[in-house]
């Protein structure tokens, strides 16, 4: 493609022929507007215009998919189609701000459509070297973990919100005893008032460091450092200073904007949580998919993200998963790699269908209560999860596996008649 233009696909539905509807959202997101105005020179559109570059027809609708489209006659169809514009650099820089304003801006307000999803992106290296995309990824949270040849397991505080700092403490220091390579706070988890971050930090980190002292590997914490734009630097100092070796902001409450700050000071890797992603894909006719989403957080800067997991507790498809992964592992030029990590309703009874549909290790693997409700103990839930993996790179059933080793077999009677 032409280096100095971004192009977007996008699903659309409208009462209009789609030809129609694709001009209209490649003018009103460009030189355009709903009627002509002085200064829209055919030199200025040369320029500037964004242009329709294809356009493939689906299957009609007989009802619109989203309220407040302009009126069809009656009988009249809803069109779908997947639509490809193409949109010029020069009209808003390599900016991740000024660049969701052109292709997921205004156009979701269009009388003209009845539905409309961002599939995908595809950008130019500019955006690369302005933000430069994760400063560790896989590679350097394995330098970090210690961790080579599995998926990095790992579990979430649980209660999510209540536990006192000095109950902080305990808890983690059972799962440092009980061989975790990473724990994280909940997201709902960041600075309250009963437990401040400081609190938990002062509480949590030198448990960690006798646990490394005694095991000479240390647990990484993603402590929640979410909050406003100029709160995020001194969390990030606080935990840095106090030996901590990750950080994690929720993406949808800091934006896009706000991870690429924290990318530019960060000395430790970023846990991108998804929470809120729902409301922007759960519809297939409107907001955005993954993986359009996932190349933007990117590159903002984070070193992991999440995707969800297969046999989860919400409500996406383990094909979607399975995508999600997929496009995560898929290079993003002129950056490094993103860690996948797969959260939600994560056991021991599924790390093999994982793996099997997966086919790699280079994950996270968390489970909160997968490991905590362990019904032998949370030392008991992490080896079950271990035994697992083991189970699913051997090659073997984990049932068959679980004969002679009682964690994974409890885990499995526990947790496998939810998977």
């Amino acid at each position: 493609m032409n280096t100095g233009m971004v192009r977007a696909v996008y699903r659309i539905e409208t009462p209009f022929p789609l030809d129609h509807a694709a001009a209209v959202m490649a003018a009103e997101q460009s030189t355009g507007t709903f009627i002509a105005v002085p200064g829209e020179s055919e030199q200025l559109k040369a320029l500037h215009a964004a242009r329709v570059l294809s356009i493939e027809t689906e299957e009609s609708a007989a009802v619109p998919s989203l309220p407040g489209a302009s009126s069809a006659s009656a009988g009249a169809r809803f069109n779908r189609g997947t639509v490809t514009l193409e949109f010029p650099l020069v009209n808003f820089g390599p900016s991740i701000p000024n660049l969701l304003a052109t292709v997921a801006g205004n156009l979701y307000e269009l009388r003209e459509l009845s539905g409309l999803r961002l599939l995908d992106l595809e950008l130019p290296e500019d955006f690369a070297r302005r933000y430069g995309g994760p400063r560790f990824g896989v590679e350097g949270t394995r330098r970090l973990t210690g961790v080579y040849g599995r998926p990095v397991i790992g579990t979430i505080v649980k209660p999510s919100i209540g536990l006192s700092p000095e109950e902080l403490g305990e808890l983690v220091g059972r799962l440092c005893d009980a061989g975790l390579d990473f724990i994280k706070d909940d997201e709902l988890n960041a600075d309250p008032p009963l437990a401040s971050l400081e609190r938990k930090i002062q509480a949590v980190m030198p448990v960690i460091e006798r646990a490394a002292d005694r095991t000479g590997r240390k647990v990484m914490y993603a402590f929640n450092i979410t909050g406003d734009i100029e709160e995020l630097k001194r969390r990030h100092e606080l935990v840095v200073r106090h030996g901590g070796t990750c950080v994690m902001a929720s993406v949808q409450s800091i934006g896009l904007a706000g991870m690429a700050y924290l990318r530019s000071f960060s000395e430790v890797p970023i846990h991108a949580h998804r929470n809120g992603w729902g409301m922007m894909t759960r519809h297939p006719m409107l907001g955005m998919s993954f993986a359009a989403y996932q190349k933007l957080v990117r590159l903002a800067g984070a070193d992991h993200l999440h995707v969800n997991a297969l046999d989860s507790k919400f409500y996406e498809s383990n094909e979607s998963v399975i995508a999600s992964v997929r496009a995560l592992r898929t290079p993003l030029s002129g950056t490094g790699s993103c860690m996948p990590v797969l959260s939600s309703g994560q056991s021991a009874a599924t790390a093999e269908t994982t793996y099997r549909e997966l086919g790699t290790v280079d994950l996270m693997n968390i489970a909160g209560g997968g490991i905590l409700a362990h019904p032998d103990g949370a030392s008991a839930g992490v080896a079950s999860m271990h035994q697992a993996w083991e189970a699913a790179l051997a090659g073997v059933p984990a049932a068959e596996y679980a004969a002679g080793r009682p964690e994974l077999r409890r885990a499995l009677g526990t947790f496998g008649r939810r998977a």
